[in-house]
């Protein structure tokens, strides 16, 4: 994935332990979903569904959000880190597959005690453009909240400004255009309360790409904050206060 120079993506690569439960959720591969569990505090909250991002290329997978994951449960959060299909072309097998873990999620056994029965889902990049996708799909379960960090929010705009090497044609495998069931710009507001986290650095996914979702659905809530477009899920950022109180807000 080719990147400006200024973007810090450190967070990317560093060392974090590996989930204390894997649970799989359907028959493919890709199927499944790494569980942490929440330091004191995490049954009285909600169960944070995380979705990676990567511009829905399939080079890119959920060991990436290690550090996030690992900084969430030490903060009392249990968390859920999602892998999903992630082949160009099939956008759908995609958007179903996060569809089909927050369903398996909303009534895994494995999860009693460690959560409020509560989901949030937080998604950064291309994760973002799911979650805010999965929070207006009538297919999921009830959600406490929306939470999309540095988003792919609008891929009509994602596709005129050819992010990362024309990332939105080769997940859909044409035009937008084609598929505006796709674009949560172009969907209903999810019921549940969308927070948006975007740096204003961002050379990646620019932040117009959030406002324009905020301008479709004014409900939602956008917090900006300085950096670019790993900040928002870096622990070590001076962003990552946005995102505990994002997730408290819920």
């Amino acid at each position: 994935m080719p990147t400006p120079p200024t973007e810090d993506r450190s967070v990317l690569t560093r060392p974090a332990p590996g989930p204390d439960l894997e649970l799989r959720y359907g028959g493919s591969a890709e199927h499944v979903v790494d569980v942490r569990f929440g330091a004191a505090g995490a049954q009285d909250r909600p169960l944070v569904v995380v979705v990676h991002g990567g511009f829905w290329r399939p080079a890119y997978d959920r060991v990436h959000v290690r550090p996030l994951t690992d900084a969430l449960a030490a903060a009392g959060w249990t968390t859920a880190a999602v892998e999903y299909r992630r082949v160009p072309g099939r956008p759908d097998d995609t958007v179903d597959d996060v569809v089909a873990a927050l369903g398996f999620l909303a009534g895994a056994a494995e999860r009693a005690g460690r959560s409020d029965g509560r989901i949030v889902m937080v998604g950064h990049s291309a994760g973002g453009h799911l979650v805010l996708q999965a929070g207006a799909d009538p297919r999921a379960p009830a959600l406490a909240g929306v939470v999309a960090l540095a988003p792919v929010a609008d891929l009509a705009l994602a596709e005129e400004l050819e992010l990362d090497g024309d990332a939105v044609r080769a997940f859909l495998g044409g035009p937008a255009a084609a598929r505006p069931d796709l674009d949560p710009v172009r969907q209903p507001a999810p019921a549940a309360p969308v927070t948006i986290v975007h740096g204003t650095a961002d050379e990646i996914v620019p932040p117009a790409l959030a406002r324009s979702y905020v301008a479709a659905h004014p409900a939602a809530a956008l917090v900006e904050v300085e950096g670019g477009h790993f900040v928002v899920i870096d622990p070590r950022s001076a962003a990552w206060p946005e995102l505990l109180a994002a997730l408290s807000a819920c």
